[in-house]
């Protein structure tokens, strides 16, 4: 099959391999550029197979300081199947400390099923869907806020596939043991890295480890601790490979977002100030916040009210916002 993008990957074969996906594509200062994805792939027999993938957006860390720690420890003494590690998804996008990337403006997670002869994120997209995800039981894709958003941090999948799937995949959402996971309603055409794994016949996992562009003591715990977990869930790994710490037990409590209608969003260009935190429960017609118009000193701030209850699941963290910006999101409980 014709992808664009050329590489010597060989998933049949036993040890461990590391090597890129390489994708032409012409720039002024180079006309015989390749887009580089470093891929590492490591295989001990039959058995689970997993592949992870972090910087499908660019500007989220833990997930990428995560897996390529990983490429660097894991060996295939350690594992039982297989691990696909994919630490720089959108590579371009990574490199330039961007969401989308800066050859094409492609945002990865909205590009599948992605396109052979497109652009670099098209191709990517199109590679993960029709080559990569068939191939592995489980995709985890590790995502955070990033540069602009504080996320509660949690687990996630969406309702995707057969019953028996959704709830294989809630099965293995729980292991991560987060303190949240939520579940989105996107639909089975959506052009989420969750939608296209299910298409392929992979369950899909992913959650939000932190946000602003940068990573915490907590964040890299909690990230770690969800790796090793699922690695250990899924019967490829005996014991943690990633956490600095003991492994922490906790009830996840089960949040769902569904609807443009959990959250607020500017109309006008203004100034936004919270009245919540991240996690907190709120119910509806609490306040949000407020919103001021520095440009008109005369005008009393708007008072924001939440349009529904439940946990406060993301929160813009730049002030100066635009018509359009969501300011705040709720995660309702199931």
């Amino acid at each position: 099959m014709h992808t664009g993008i050329f590489h010597n990957l060989d998933l049949d074969a036993d040890g461990k391999s590391m090597t890129h996906l390489s994708i032409p594509f012409s720039v002024d200062r180079s006309p015989y550029f390749q887009v580089k994805v470093p891929v590492t792939r490591i295989r001990n027999g039959d058995g689970p197979s997993l592949l992870l993938m972090a910087g499908n957006h660019g500007d989220e860390y833990e997930g990428e300081i995560s897996l390529v720690r990983l490429a660097r420890l894991l060996q295939a003494s350690d594992i039982r199947g297989s691990v696909t590690i994919i630490p720089f998804a959108n590579a371009p996008a990574v490199m330039a400390a961007r969401r989308r990337s800066p050859l094409d403006e492609g945002n990865l997670n909205r590009a599948f099923p992605g396109d052979a002869n497109g652009t670099p994120t098209q191709r990517i997209a199109h590679f993960l869907e029709h080559v990569l995800f068939p191939k592995h039981d489980v995709v985890m894709d590790l995502h955070s806020g990033g540069t602009s958003m504080e996320h509660l941090l949690c687990a996630l999948i969406e309702r995707q596939g057969q019953p028996e799937q959704f709830a294989k995949s809630t099965r293995l959402m729980q292991a991560m043991a987060l303190p949240y996971g939520f579940i989105a309603e996107n639909g089975s055409a959506a052009p989420t890295s969750m939608a296209a794994a299910a298409r392929a016949g992979a369950i899909g996992l992913s959650g939000e480890f932190g946000g602003g562009g940068t990573a915490t003591k907590q964040s890299m715990a909690v990230t770690t601790q969800a790796i090793d977990n699922v690695l250990m869930a899924m019967g490829i790994c005996d014991k943690p490979v990633l956490s600095r710490g003991p492994l922490q037990n906790q009830t996840m409590t089960l949040l769902a977002l569904s609807s443009h209608e959990q959250a607020i969003y500017a109309t006008r260009r203004g100034w936004f100030e919270p009245a919540v935190a991240i996690g907190d429960r709120v119910e509806e017609g609490d306040v949000a916040g407020w919103y001021h118009d520095f440009e008109r000193l005369d005008l009393v701030e708007e008072t924001l009210h939440f349009p529904v209850g439940g946990v406060v699941l993301s929160r813009r963290l730049h002030t100066d916002s635009q018509a359009g910006d969501c300011l705040l999101q709720v995660g309702l409980l199931i």
